[in-house]
């Protein structure tokens, strides 16, 4: 059996990022060796501190590199607004748009195909939140696929039973689109979530 190489196992180890298939890595690879080496030194040593100091906030399982992450812990946030996402992606995409509440990162959606239920998503640690009496509103912000409106319907149903005012995000046509140029799906959403003016 042949032994791979160093330069095999960077390739393949860069394969394991989203979008990257071998030509790409291969690509990435050529170039950390033949121009950037120091560059890849700083991408290998941020790696391995992300991987080894980075983890869950205890109460909103977004990314953080203490138990209570920066956003839990202000003092300046909105503890009636409880915003919840998918992802720490979703977290970083809402607070761009200037949301001043805290989150609830549910880590995925409920995929009963690919075996993701409810206890996965941690709703369990959701429900002791709620239950603390802090929160007013809760705000579904799951993306809007099939898996996220189950995930967002699923949810609501049991904010709804402990009396917790429930909304979601809109979705339709973006800003500065044009309508000719979107799809009947995110327009018919558009249609069905427009409101008074």
């Amino acid at each position: 059996m042949q032994e791979i190489g160093k330069l095999d196992q960077l390739i393949s180890a860069l394969r394991c990022m989203p979008g990257i298939g071998k030509k790409s890595a291969q690509r990435i690879a050529y170039h950390l060796l033949q121009r950037n080496r120091d560059g890849a030194r700083n991408l290998a040593r941020a790696l391995l501190e992300a991987m080894d100091q980075i983890g869950h906030c205890q109460r909103c399982r977004n990314f953080s590199e203490t138990e209570i992450c920066l956003i839990c812990s202000s003092e300046k946030r909105d503890r009636s607004l409880l915003c919840i996402v998918e992802s720490p992606a979703d977290v970083y995409a809402v607070e761009e748009a200037g949301y001043r509440g805290v989150y609830f990162v549910l880590m995925g959606h409920l995929s009963p195909l690919d075996g993701i239920g409810p206890d996965d998503l941690g709703l369990d640690l959701l429900s002791e939140r709620v239950n603390e009496g802090q929160v007013s509103e809760v705000i579904l912000a799951t993306n809007s696929t099939v898996e996220g409106e189950a995930t967002a319907h699923y949810i609501g149903e049991i904010m709804h039973r402990k009396k917790i005012r429930v909304s979601r995000i809109a979705h339709g046509v973006p800003v500065g689109g044009e309508l000719e140029y979107i799809d009947s799906g995110t327009l018919s959403q558009a249609l069905s979530g427009r409101r008074d003016v």
